[in-house]
């Protein structure tokens, strides 16, 4: 398979329609459509099921989708990782998600300053789930990752902390003031539904919940009686008096780890995550 057949495949696939997967890629329908056929055919099996009004991906179309993406992540990020290790002020890329592990962070900056031999850090601050698609595409050498809700396969890690979550609601809403509340009682609040974070496609899934793409904006949302959240703990310090916070006892632990590729011998990144485990 050709990386440019991989590209043609993921647009229509995440698209599903020949049409806008053109647009996307700038290019002519008739093109894009035979180049999808021959690697049906290459392959031997079928990848989309076709009507005249739809298309859907095969269960083989899926499994295609997983790996291509996988695969044009790692070529990409063998391209970035090489400019970089070229680069004349060498330096090293942390993403993480704005607001999480804001007092880790800010410890592990402080720390690896001082350590011998340490070069500039740029911090890229970014929307849920996005440290784990920017250390996949090499835009980022390590990530700050949160375990459920990132997912570390693939990478190398190591947990760094491990918090509970906690409902956050509109101060003053009936169940604020109790001692703590359950998940089945947060995901029935129907005039407080959960928000709607955006996928990896930038699409969002079906449901009540007002879509979001950052804290602040979801936080916003609370105050103002539309919406209410499970997060971990530790935001509570971007909270104000708007607000008001009850434990879940029963919501899925946050573990906060640091990530790296695998195939990494970067020392800088070695002595990120050395410098991580210590505090």
């Amino acid at each position: 398979m050709e990386t440019r057949e991989l590209r043609y495949f993921v647009a229509v696939a995440e698209e599903l329609h020949f049409g806008r997967a053109a647009q996307r890629l700038a290019m002519a329908q008739p093109p894009l459509s035979r180049a999808i056929q021959q690697l049906e055919r290459r392959l031997g099996v079928v990848l989309l099921h076709r009507t005249s009004r739809a298309i859907a991906l095969t269960e083989a179309g899926s499994v295609l989708l997983r790996e291509a993406r996988a695969a044009l992540d790692a070529i990409a990020a063998a391209e970035r990782r090489t400019r970089r290790a070229a680069a004349d002020h060498p330096g090293v890329v942390l993403a993480t998600k704005a607001g999480a592990s804001s007092e880790l962070l800010s410890k592990l900056l402080d720390a690896y300053a001082a350590e011998p031999g340490a070069v500039a850090v740029e911090v890229m601050l970014c929307g849920p789930g996005q440290p784990e698609s920017l250390l996949r595409n090499g835009r980022a050498d390590v990530a700050l990752l949160q375990r459920p809700y990132d997912t570390t396969a693939g990478f190398d890690a190591e947990d760094l902390h491990t918090e509970q979550q906690v409902a956050v609601l509109p101060a003053g809403h009936p169940l604020a003031n109790r001692p703590h509340i359950s998940m089945t009682e947060v995901e029935a609040l129907t005039d407080l539904p959960l928000p709607r974070w955006p996928r990896r496609d930038g699409s969002y899934p079906d449901g009540p919940g007002p879509q979001v793409r950052d804290h602040t904006q979801l936080f916003q949302l609370i105050a103002l009686g539309l919406a209410c959240a499970v997060v971990p703990e530790s935001l509570q310090t971007q909270l104000r008096d708007v607000h008001a916070i009850v434990p879940v006892p029963d919501a899925p632990a946050v573990t906060t780890v640091i990530a790296w590729p695998p195939h990494s011998r970067s020392k800088v990144v070695a002595d990120i995550v050395r410098t991580a485990i210590r505090l």
